[in-house]
């Protein structure tokens, strides 16, 4: 009769186990499951905010391309290349310093531009035979 007693002491109490380890994994899931929420939540706002900067970047980067175009309008021996277009290989932590180079660039252009045009001016003066501008 003990090892009844036993035995069925035992049983309850693997029972009791079974029940406290059942409420102990439906709780981690819960939690894991408000974790993973959360994370989704994190990543979806990550993924708009990504979108929205890129939106920003190829409105600025096409802004600076037809200005760089006007400039060049009057260049008729100059062949502009293809409108730009995201690059795959480009670091996204490194966008603001992509765009800042742009800025200098087309400055150059527009310094190179005025440059030629200064000379065109001097040499057409010249075949007129007027006193070219200084």
């Amino acid at each position: 009769m003990t090892d009844d007693a036993t035995a069925a002491m035992r049983y309850k109490e693997i029972i009791a186990l079974s029940r406290g380890s059942a409420e102990n994994l439906r709780a981690w899931e819960l939690a894991r499951a408000e974790a993973l929420t959360t994370e989704i939540e994190e990543a979806e706002a990550a993924i708009e905010a990504a979108t929205e900067r890129e939106t920003r970047a190829a409105e600025r980067a096409t802004r600076w391309w037809k200005m760089a175009l006007h400039n060049i309008q009057g260049l008729t021996w100059l062949t502009p290349g293809d409108d730009p277009r995201p690059v795959p290989t480009a670091r996204a932590a490194y966008l603001e310093r992509y765009l800042e180079e742009v800025k200098p660039s087309y400055q150059e252009l527009v310094q190179a531009v005025l440059a030629l045009g200064w000379r065109a001016k001097r040499a057409a003066a010249k075949q007129r035979g007027e006193q070219p501008p200084v």
